[in-house]
């Protein structure tokens, strides 16, 4: 699950993707069905791509998908840009940050959203049951655990600091995987710990507590991640690329009309223990983005210094 909000931080990484061509491996059978290569992570988030290929909205459109699955954004990102895969699954934080590096990446659909509710989404900071710590504030001079530094979750935990009247370059941030949160924070190596689902859960059943839903405090319905191409795959295959975001759309729609039926689908491409996930609190999959909180992203990234130049929404946006 710490792959969820991966991101491409390192410079080798975002330079090697910029550096790389894409091709069109995508491939058109005989009966005229289009494959493509879609690289995502096995997490509940792709929960829709399953559901629409099992309903036949990719079929329907020519589109078969071939699923495979990599260890995060770092993985995805370049190997959307060399044309391993023609579409891909990443955190709106990490494609800000590659596309403010001119690495060539267009998002294409929706992937994922906050549910817009405090106390009610899959992403919190969680303290012990017992921890002084009662509002984003008391963070202040606490080591709190994000699974990536420099990327979204600290953005969001920096946000929900301030918000609360605390000042975030207080908060001594550590990078720890989300599935090594639940036991650090019961130990008490950490003080707080930024977790996102099944790891929420995770901690809820150690005895954790909620302080404040922090994708909520960046803005209301925040847009968390996209699926997406490279520009080039997009300009070569505009057929292909608009078939696929119909496609996704409808599958994100029934998703989010369906959400016991999306919860019954993770339990095939993952092993998600059930009980861990019927108290899984899902995302939202809206069809289009929230443009205004992927805005505020952006400012709160550039605010803390994520990108070497203001990423291009426009370029970078369907």
């Amino acid at each position: 699950m710490r792959r969820l909000l991966a991101g491409v931080t390192t410079g080798f990484l975002l330079l090697s993707a910029a550096a790389c061509g894409s091709s069109d491996d995508s491939g058109t059978a005989s009966d005229g069905t289009t494959t493509v290569k879609v690289g995502i992570i096995p997490i509940v988030d792709v929960a829709p791509l399953y559901l629409g290929e099992r309903k036949g909205f990719y079929a329907e459109r020519g589109l078969k998908l071939s699923l495979s699955t990599a260890q995060g954004g770092a993985a995805i990102v370049p190997g959307v840009v060399s044309g391993q895969f023609q579409f891909g699954f990443s955190n709106v934080t990490s494609l800000l940050i590659a596309q403010s590096t001119h690495v060539p990446v267009k998002a294409v659909s929706n992937g994922i959203a906050s549910t817009g509710e405090q106390g009610a989404d899959f992403g919190a900071i969680t303290v012990k049951g017992d921890s002084p710590v009662k509002t984003a504030k008391d963070l202040e001079g606490r080591k709190v655990a994000v699974n990536t530094l420099k990327n979204i979750n600290e953005t969001a935990v920096r946000a929900a600091v301030s918000k609360a009247g605390g000042d975030p370059d207080r908060v001594d941030f550590v990078e720890l995987a989300f599935d090594q949160m639940p036991a650090a924070l019961d130990s008490g190596q950490i003080d707080a710990a930024m977790v996102v689902e099944p790891a929420l859960a995770t901690v809820k059943s150690q005895g954790a507590r909620e302080v404040t839903s922090a994708l909520v405090d960046v803005a209301d319905d925040l847009t968390v991640a996209l699926y997406f191409t490279s520009a080039q795959y997009a300009e070569k295959n505009p057929d292909v690329v608009r078939r696929f975001q119909e496609a996704t759309a409808e599958s994100l729609a029934y998703a989010d009309a369906h959400p016991e039926e999306a919860r019954a689908v993770v339990t095939s491409y993952t092993k998600i223990p059930a009980e861990v996930l019927a108290e899984v609190t899902l995302p939202k999959w809206p069809a289009e983005p929230n443009r205004a909180g992927i805005e505020e992203l952006a400012r709160l990234g550039q605010r803390d210094g994520l990108f070497k130049t203001a990423p291009d929404l426009d370029a970078l946006l369907p």
